[in-house]
């Protein structure tokens, strides 16, 4: 979509670029302090994710409207390794990396919609929406 926010991601400062255009975006749509700072922890999870394990990727975020409400949607995509185990990475206390874990499982905790395409050797499509209460 034209109205789409791309943030490239290939560094740490590119995290918290992404960050920043996720908050003010949440903001503008009419989410409260709460959920501003959910929607800003759901990026720099998956943009930390590309940085970590696929080098480069992008993080769009697109505001959503239809009938019931509002709502904010962010794809994380990269052209990295890809999952081996979706249903691994996606189990409590599962990493690769020798960290916690709680990567994309606490992702989905702090959304509404989330899904994810991983393809190994391909990449990984991550694809989350919030929801304006």
């Amino acid at each position: 979509m034209s109205d789409d926010i791309r943030v490239l991601i290939r560094s740490n400062p590119d995290i918290v670029t992404a960050r920043q255009q996720g908050r003010a975006l949440a903001a503008r749509t009419g989410f409260d302090a709460t959920d501003v700072t959910l929607i800003a922890t759901a990026i720099s999870e998956l943009a930390r994710n590309i940085v970590s394990y696929a080098c480069q990727g992008e993080i769009i975020l697109r505001v959503l409207e239809r009938a019931n409400g509002k709502g904010v949607m962010i794809i994380s995509r990269d052209s990295g390794p890809g999952i081996r185990s979706v249903d691994d990475a996606m189990r409590d206390g599962y990493s690769t990396s020798g960290g916690l874990g709680l990567g994309l499982p606490g992702v989905r905790r702090l959304v509404d919609e989330f899904t994810i395409e991983s393809v190994p050797g391909r990449g990984t499509m991550v694809r989350v929406t919030k929801w304006l209460r």
